[in-house]
């Protein structure tokens, strides 16, 4: 995903248009129950989306990065 769709959560749309799911299509929770594998949102954010307003589902899109980042350190940590 690139940092464009990250940023505003919208496919490349201004800040008024409305803000896109960044489900993946991959449901699957990480081995601590957390996060989603496929879009890194935690089971409240994932079930609180549809009543969610414009402005926390770009909160949440921009904690999406930060917590890939994260997963993907923990995963070359382990492998070393």
């Amino acid at each position: 995903m690139s940092a464009d769709l990250e940023a505003d959560g919208a496919a490349g749309a201004g800040p008024h248009a409305p803000v896109g799911s960044p489900c993946t299509s991959v449901c699957r929770m990480d081995a601590d129950g957390v996060y989603c594998i496929g879009c890194f949102r935690t089971l409240d954010e994932i079930a609180g989306w549809a009543g969610f307003d414009d402005e926390r589902r770009r909160q949440i899109w921009k904690q999406l990065s930060q917590r890939r980042m994260q997963a993907a350190q923990a995963q070359w940590m382990r492998r070393r």
